[in-house]
């Protein structure tokens, strides 16, 4: 490309592209889109400014990302060769190659193989234009990634010699041109260029420090890599001095030195970078099992997390514990729900998170705020095993709430609880996704160490670290005043509990990913996903799994879960053993006659005299017990347990409790005696306050709820009864919230366009820049500024557009809408009739109406677009 032809200006290299090079750039930086530019010379400023350009920056790979910077630190414009200089080093050997790190030698051969697909990345994403030899790096990405006292680069470069001279004298410039062998110039800007010039040479470079003082050569190994700031006191030694008189360590500050740019890449053979990347990170070492055995391991940890989940809705069945003021699940509350769920306060947290991601757990919104179940809960458990694992998966890659955070603190130094807020992050679900779209590009069956995956990760997106201080509840935190310069960054932490949750859930089985997630994803199930490119997170910004995919992923899991049975096996130390899931009505009737002893591969269930009488408070008769019992059981009822539950029932009800404010009732005189000798005796019973009415009577100040569980505590088995002295079944009700949807992700800034609106979205750019850069005809009239519109009279107006529906051709108008705005388009008139033209609008690509009233003014072109 000549000269003369080569792009001057963004906007005009964004005007040379095509409609595909056009949506790949709003495809990469979907933030461009919000609200669609006018033209492009708004494009290209827009794709300018900082916020935008950082976003684009913080997406990059970290080959694109060291090509970036290096660009930062190259002359403006930048030929290739000199790039790929400053990435490979030049050649030339290093003046301090005795005895510094250098870091492993660059590979020269991969580095030129991938630097043209790294600048293809930032050419897309509007970071780079110019043609290959006048590369030119946008000026906020320069500004961005330039090193800085306080922003150090990595490429660990100081400020250029100019920079940090600026403020010496002419004097002293002079003093150190003498000191390094230079001849006097006239002026500080022929000085600095004598300077830059002579560290820019390698031979000169190395004769001057042939003549250094070992001292000074260890300083300037210490420095050469980065940071290249130090300090100095007010006489510094003889090997600082040394370097400070020939320019080689220049001031910076009061008393700060620092090594400028041109000697340290001099010093370092010309490379910018100690450790160029061009290639991602392998996948490696695999290790390859039969896919079966991992679907197997994957749903017998889905069938634990479906478990699970159950439990904890049962243990919030009546009502869950109350929300703290500033929100979320206080940490006992936190630790009692572990404990009923027998996990780590970690793990807890993960699953309460995943209820209510799923919609299964809110708040009730009352007054006394507190937990419970949802209606939704019920209709879930109704589900198949299947089809409610899927739902959770979903709701768990969506998610934006990070469960690892809990019990940590955010940036303010609050504390993030279980349920509560500031848990959201929005890189969270890409993450997630990232992480499972690389396992699925590995073979089925197929899993790497997680080092491996976080590595590749890192690489793909290395900016995006804000510090290890924020709430990492499973990293211990530094004190304060800590460097942590080798804490891990959120992005690194959300993949590492990805992989921990993915496993807990039963997304993957031993490390490799299953077929229902798969499925899930919209992956092939047996083979290897192709990958999408080096860096490429495209697939992890996908849409929510289609019904489809979530129909696939049921199908694939639901052959691999254990077959619900309806059988039991009765054991005659009055226990029973589940070999497998239950049935639902014979669980949830389990639930109330026995008490669960312990759970893995079968549920072992004890009979305790007071599980027994619970079956009996809630309705159930001795002989409906054994009959249900004997229906259930592979074996016949053990003796102990038939006597067990006849002995309670015999029991059950001789006792009556009512309201007096309580009274006990029974038939036996005998028995009310034994409850009142024992409250004579003060046998756990100086609470009752009990006295007597009637032979058969006694009466109590108490609620028949504390009578009642006294009496029990005495071994009695006492039964409610109403004021018709009924016995009162003991059922209490289920607490539900009421309807709650499940909360919606915070998304990480706007979602990516689909073809469709990309399409609009270039065509509107591209009749919105023909609108702005068509040729005008001249019009004679005075007050128009060069460029602008010039305004027309009400009967010009209608004349125009009249002369131009006749003829068929284009003009340029002005128009102002219904909301104020003004606006330039390019129209081809069709109809002009009661005050309103219709007309072809080229810059909206349709036919629209517009009132007369409302356009400005009216000028020719001086050739019709659609020609």
């Amino acid at each position: 490309m000549s000269p003369s032809s080569a792009p001057r200006t963004l906007a005009e290299e964004l005007r040379a592209r095509t409609d595909d090079e056009l949506s790949a750039l709003l495809r990469a930086r979907p933030d461009l889109l919000n609200p669609v530019p006018g033209d492009l010379t708004q494009l290209a400023t827009r794709a300018g400014t900082r916020a935008s350009v950082a976003r684009a920056v913080e997406r990059l790979d970290r080959f694109a990302l060291q090509t970036a910077e290096a660009l930062a630190v190259a002359p403006d414009p930048c030929p290739t060769a000199t790039l790929l200089a400053l990435l490979t080093g030049d050649g030339t050997p290093s003046p301090l190659a005795d005895g510094t790190d250098h870091g492993p030698p660059a590979d020269a051969e991969a580095v030129a193989e991938r630097l043209p697909h790294a600048l293809a990345t930032l050419r897309t994403r509007a970071l780079v234009w110019g043609p290959e030899d006048r590369l030119r790096l946008v000026r906020t990405a320069r500004e961005l990634l330039s090193p800085a006292p306080t922003r150090p680069s990595p490429t660990g470069l100081g400020p250029t010699v100019a920079e940090a001279a600026a403020g010496m004298s002419p004097g002293r410039l002079q003093d150190v041109l003498a000191a390094a062998g230079l001849p006097p110039t006239h002026d500080p800007v022929s000085a600095v260029a004598a300077l830059s010039a002579l560290f820019e040479d390698r031979a000169a470079l190395a004769r001057l420090l042939d003549q250094a003082p070992e001292e000074s050569t260890a300083v300037l190994r210490r420095l050469v890599w980065g940071p290249p700031y130090g300090s100095v006191t007010d006489r510094p030694g003889p090997h600082l001095r040394w370097l400070l008189d020939r320019g080689l360590l220049l001031p910076h500050g009061a008393r700060g030195v620092v090594l400028p740019r041109e000697a340290a890449l001099g010093l370092r053979a010309g490379r910018a970078h100690r450790a160029p990347e061009p290639l991602p990170p392998a996948l490696a070492p695999a290790t390859t099992r039969d896919p079966h055995t991992v679907d197997q391991a994957a749903a017998g940890q889905a069938f634990t997390a479906l478990a699970t989940v159950e439990e904890l809705l049962k243990e919030w069945h009546l009502g869950g514990p109350p929300v703290l003021r500033a929100g979320g699940l206080s940490v006992r509350d936190l630790r009692r729900t572990a404990t009923a769920l027998d996990v780590p306060e970690q793990q807890a947290a993960f699953w309460l998170e995943l209820a209510y991601a799923a919609g299964l757990l809110a708040s009730d919104g009352e007054a006394d705020e507190r937990y419970a179940p949802t209606p939704y809960a019920e209709e879930w458990r109704e589900k198949p095993e299947a089809e409610r694992w899927v739902q959770l998966a979903a709701a768990w890659l969506a998610a934006t709430r990070t469960p690892g955070l809990v019990g940590g603190a955010d940036a303010k130094g609050r504390g993030l609880s279980a349920l509560g807020p500031h848990l959201d992050r929005s890189a969270a679900p890409e993450v997630r996704r990232r992480a499972l779209t690389l396992l699925a590009q590995l073979p089925a069956g197929t899993s790497v160490p997680a080092r491996a995956l976080l590595d590749r990760m890192h690489w793909e997106r290395p900016l995006r670290a804000p510090g290890p201080a924020e709430g990492d509840a499973r990293t211990p935190q530094p004190p304060a005043g800590t460097p942590q310069d080798g804490g891990e960054d959120l992005r690194t932490r959300l993949a590492r509990w990805a992989l921990e949750e993915a496993e807990t859930l039963g997304v993957t089985g031993r490390g490799a990913l299953a077929s229902p997630a798969r499925a899930l994803l919209g992956l092939p199930a047996d083979e290897a996903a192709p990958a999408t490119g080096d860096g490429s997170w495209d697939a992890a910004a996908g849409p929510a799994p289609a019904p489809e995919q979530r129909r696939r992923a049921a199908a694939a899991l639901a052959p691999l879960l254990p077959e619900p049975t309806d059988q039991v096996l009765l054991q005659a130390d009055l226990t029973a053993v589940a070999p497998g899931p239950l049935r639902r009505p014979l669980a949830d009737a389990l639930d109330v006659l026995a008490d669960v002893e312990s759970k893995g591969g079968a549920t072992v269930y004890r009979f305790t005299p007071g599980s027994v009488r619970r079956a009996l408070d809630a309705g159930r008769s001795a002989a409906e017990l054994q009959e249900f019992l004997a229906r259930h059981s592979a074996t016949p009822v053990p003796q102990p347990l038939a006597y067990l539950i006849d002995d309670v029932a015999r029991r059950h009800g001789q006792v009556r409790v009512g309201a007096v404010a309580s009274y006990v009732r029974c038939d036996d005189e005998a028995v009310l005696a034994e409850i009142l000798a024992a409250a004579a005796a003060g046998r756990r019973t100086e609470g009752l306050r009990l006295r007597r009415l009637a032979p058969t009577v006694l009466a109590s100040t108490l609620p028949p709820e504390e009578l009642l569980a006294g009496l029990r505590a005495l071994g009695y088995a006492p039964a409610a009864e109403s004021q018709e002295g009924d016995v009162l079944v003991a059922r209490p009700d289920a607490y539900r919230t009421p309807p709650r949807s499940a909360p919606v992700p915070v998304p990480e800034g706007p979602p990516p366009p689909d073809a469709r609106l990309l399409s609009a979205a270039v065509r509107a750019v591209r009749a919105g820049d023909m609108a702005a850069t068509a040729e005008r005809r001249p019009v004679a009239q005075s007050g128009a500024a060069p460029g602008e519109l010039p305004r027309t009279t009400s009967a010009e107006t209608l004349a125009a557009m009249q002369a131009a529906a006749l003829t068929g051709s284009a003009v340029w108008i002005g128009f102002v809408g219904a909301e104020g705005s003004a606006s330039q388009r390019v129209i081809a008139p069709l109809r002009v009739e009661g005050g309103f033209v219709t007309a072809y609008d080229h810059t909206a690509d349709e036919v629209r109406t517009f009132p007369l009233h409302r356009v400005t003014g009216v000028a020719e072109l001086a050739e019709d677009p659609s020609g």
